[in-house]
């Protein structure tokens, strides 16, 4: 399968996962609707599923959530096997995903410095 259809793929499953969870179809209660499906990452084969969660919540919640996540992957699969059409559906797997975040702390860093953007030269300087 090519790169261009497997993200396409990753990008279907991805939004059928958030509508899982929004739905709150998924019955384990670490599951929270505050947990948010970043990418899914579809191996070449369509063995397997990486799954990239994160939240607003704290790690540890977010964590949970992950497990509980984990825990739904039969019915995740099963599910979205049936609705995407998919013969071989990829096994799912679900990691925790800190890239959101590290954002925020970096921006919150940035903001303790008072480095947010004031008084960088633009260049106008040199111009008389």
């Amino acid at each position: 399968m090519g790169e261009h259809r497997l993200d396409r793929l990753g990008e279907q499953i991805r939004e059928e996962i958030s509508a899982l969870v929004l739905s709150r179809k998924i019955k384990d209660p670490r599951v929270s609707t505050f947990l948010s499906i970043n990418r899914v990452e579809v191996s070449g084969d369509l063995g397997y599923a990486k799954v990239y969660v994160s939240s607003f919540m704290s790690p540890r919640e977010t964590k949970q959530g992950v497990r509980g996540l984990e825990s739904a992957a039969g019915f995740i699969q099963s599910t979205l096997g049936k609705k995407l059409r998919i013969r071989q559906f990829p096994h799912l797997t679900f990691v925790y995903d800190e890239s959101i975040k590290e954002g925020f702390d970096m921006v919150r860093r940035i903001d303790e410095l008072g480095v947010s953007g004031q008084g960088a030269p633009d260049g106008d300087e040199d111009r008389g």
